[in-house]
């Protein structure tokens, strides 16, 4: 026990994560790949926006970023940390917010590299996505819109509801984007979910979002099942 009472079972095992990912970042873009390396931005982003006093939510977000890493090979740092049966029972604290902010503050400082293009970073996605108003969803869905459709919260107007969700023609929400967004956490984990769908997907051949309609809802689910039991 530390004398800030968190002790390794507390606060500091993610804090020690958190290092660990800044520390080996090079490394562990390079083994996850840009899709993986999409995801854990997403998540990292994800456990960012939680508010301090939702423990929940800061639980949900936390285990997203742990999801993100199991790719990692067995002798990387960062999976001998994630592995370890402290970090695994360690519950994250309201600084963890913080420390996840500072990394991601970190990660997004200008590089000597020029900036990818609007749109193309992680997390971003969902900002520059189409939206419906909360009204909108609502008047579609024929009441208030399901919690596993992806929502973007924070704009003036309230949250709002990415177009892609919802067909053309009834307007009423994709059956599959329900079921996939259960499987991927929307209703707590938005930018993840969000990142998932607009991304390009090598194994779908495009971004998910894009082959609505167009691809079987089987694959797509089958996609989806794929990430989240890969983690």
């Amino acid at each position: 026990m530390n004398e800030d009472g968190t002790g390794e079972g507390g606060g500091r095992a993610t804090e020690r994560l958190l290092g660990l990912i800044r520390e080996h970042h090079d490394s562990i873009r390079a083994q996850l790949g840009e899709e993986g390396y999409a995801v854990l931005l997403s998540r990292l982003e994800a456990l960012a926006a939680v508010a301090a006093d939702d423990e929940r939510g800061r639980r949900s977000a936390l285990q997203g970023v742990r999801r993100a890493l199991r790719p990692l090979s067995f002798d990387h740092p960062v999976r001998a940390a994630l592995d370890s049966s402290r970090l695994v029972a360690a519950p994250p604290v309201p600084a963890d917010v913080d420390v996840a902010r500072e990394l991601l503050a970190w990660l997004s400082a200008p590089a000597d590299e020029p900036e990818p293009p609007a749109g193309t970073r992680p997390g971003h996605l969902l900002l520059d996505a189409l939206t419906l108003s909360a009204q909108e969803a609502r008047d579609r869905c024929g009441g208030p819109p399901p919690p596993e459709l992806i929502r973007v919260p924070g704009s003036p107007e309230g949250a709002r509801y990415p177009r892609f969700q919802f067909t053309a023609g009834s307007g009423a929400p994709y059956g599959v984007v329900l079921e996939v967004n259960r499987l991927l956490l929307a209703d707590i984990d938005p930018w993840g979910a969000g990142s998932w769908w607009l991304s390009d997907n090598s194994w779908l051949g495009g971004a998910p979002a894009s082959l609505l309609g167009r691809l079987s809802d089987d694959r797509l689910v089958g996609a989806a099942t794929q990430l989240v039991e890969g983690e």
